[in-house]
């Protein structure tokens, strides 16, 4: 008997109406997320990934347009009105955005921003929001969690940040976690840390994760299951080890011809 996925996307159209006609973003986009999966979305820049993520989020700009369906267990996403929408945003579906410089509040300390969440979505106390958000800084490996709670968000090193976001999306203990480029601007030693932590988070929290990237280094590393996709369209989807192994579109296989090989040319 099959499970039916936590998060369902139908037929999703993202497009911006222009002067010269519509501009398609996201073009009949299918797309099932399993409950504790990891799922990968890769291509190039404006391939569409990024505005999948969003539409899932409501977090689109006002001039676009969305047709199709995203259901979360059956609810439709789509439409849906701002006090529903904003019960579900950070409580069961939450986001680790690509900037954390500009995601994060520069005027707000570490913890008013974390603590916050549990405010809001747990009703919590100040004094037990404030302790759950010292708690989740130590569980993403920030050391001196006191110290660097009560500093801004300047004054943190950009892998400290972009842990910062990864603790603030897990404190409502949220089912899904869409990661929008997670290690984009960061150094290789901060990246493999940051990708350790998001594999310890998953089995950790059982948490679904929904992956954005360009790097296939990351998504080999994370995702049991890849979606390729180029000017708004998904042009492959399957498991990871397979895609790697036999992949099936000449997108696809240009793609991997294309990262660096270790091993000298015959």
């Amino acid at each position: 008997m099959s499970t039916a996925p936590l998060l369902q996307i139908r037929g999703l159209g993202v497009y911006y109406a222009t002067a010269h006609g519509a501009v398609d973003a996201v073009n009949d986009l299918d797309l099932d997320l399993g409950a504790g999966e990891c799922l990968g979305l890769v291509g190039e820049s404006g391939s569409g990934k990024t505005a999948v993520l969003l539409a899932i989020m409501g977090l689109l700009s006002s001039q676009a347009r969305l047709r199709g369906n995203i259901r979360y267990r059956g609810t439709e996403l789509l439409g849906l009105g701002a006090p529903a929408l904003n019960a579900l945003r950070g409580a069961r579906i939450a986001m680790v955005f690509q900037d954390p410089m500009s995601a994060l509040n520069p005027y707000l300390r570490v913890i008013d921003q974390l603590s916050e969440v549990s405010r809001v979505h747990g009703g919590s106390s100040r004094r037990a929001a404030e302790q759950r958000a010292l708690e989740m800084l130590e569980s993403v490996q920030i050391g001196e969690p006191e110290r660097r709670a009560r500093q801004y968000p300047h004054q943190l090193s950009g892998g400290m940040r972009q842990r910062v976001m990864i603790a603030m999306a897990l404190m409502a203990e949220p089912e899904i976690v869409l990661a929008d480029e997670p290690t984009t601007a960061l150094d290789v030693t901060v990246q493999a840390q940051i990708l350790s932590l998001l594999q310890q988070v998953r089995a950790r929290t059982g948490a679904a994760l929904l992956l954005v990237t360009h790097d296939l280094g990351v998504v080999a590393q994370l995702a049991d299951r890849v979606g390729v996709m180029r000017a708004g369209r998904l042009l492959e989807l399957a498991d990871c080890e397979r895609l790697f192994a036999s992949p099936r579109h000449a997108y696809t296989q240009t793609l991997l011809a294309a990262l660096p090989k270790l091993e000298l040319p015959a």
